[in-house]
């Protein structure tokens, strides 16, 4: 038993260790210069959290998330979240961005652990994202392609992205 927490907080560190300046180094690249990044860690109130994992039966992976703000001077133009889901067996970190009405604009993954299902980091797959918001269908091999050898991997990061679509939606006025 401590050797299973041991193992957990020792994954963990590694799934936080330079995920959070990945992330922003992906968001500053998006947006170019001229932008203003702000970074808090919010956290997701419970209740929000709850129904929304019941909704889409994935549970958050942690009580926060890591949400940048973008600036173009002092108007807030754009949102990130950051989170993840589990692949076959290994947390997959994505990052969404979203425009100020909560609308999808890049999906990116910011760290793919597992051995197979990788095709989920191309950009072509994540491009299907785009334009989608939380009144959009996400569903899984119809509206969102499925990938062979990846299908695992894709419903999960499809999930994930659908839930943290909700969920921006519903916060976007607290940002």
């Amino acid at each position: 038993m401590v050797r299973l927490f041991i193992i957990y907080l020792l994954l963990l560190s590694t799934v936080c260790a330079g995920i959070k300046e990945e992330a922003e180094k992906t968001v500053k690249s998006f947006f170019g210069s001229g932008f203003k990044v702000e970074m808090i860690k919010y956290d997701i109130p419970d209740d929000i959290k709850t129904r929304l994992e019941n909704k889409y039966r994935q549970k958050f992976f942690r009580d926060n998330l890591y949400i940048w703000k973008i600036y173009r001077g002092d108007t807030l133009r754009a949102v990130a979240a950051l989170d993840n889901v589990y692949g076959k067996s290994l947390p997959i970190t994505f990052l969404v961005v979203f425009d100020t009405k909560a609308k999808v604009i890049n999906a990116e993954i910011i760290k793919y652990r597992e051995s197979y299902g990788g095709a989920v980091k191309e950009k072509g797959w994540l491009q299907q994202f785009r334009g989608k918001d939380a009144s959009s269908s996400f569903e899984f091999g119809k509206e969102i392609n499925s990938i062979s050898g990846a299908t695992i991997s894709a419903g999960s990061v499809t999930k994930g992205i659908a839930k943290l679509t909700e969920l921006i939606n519903i916060i976007k006025s607290d940002l």
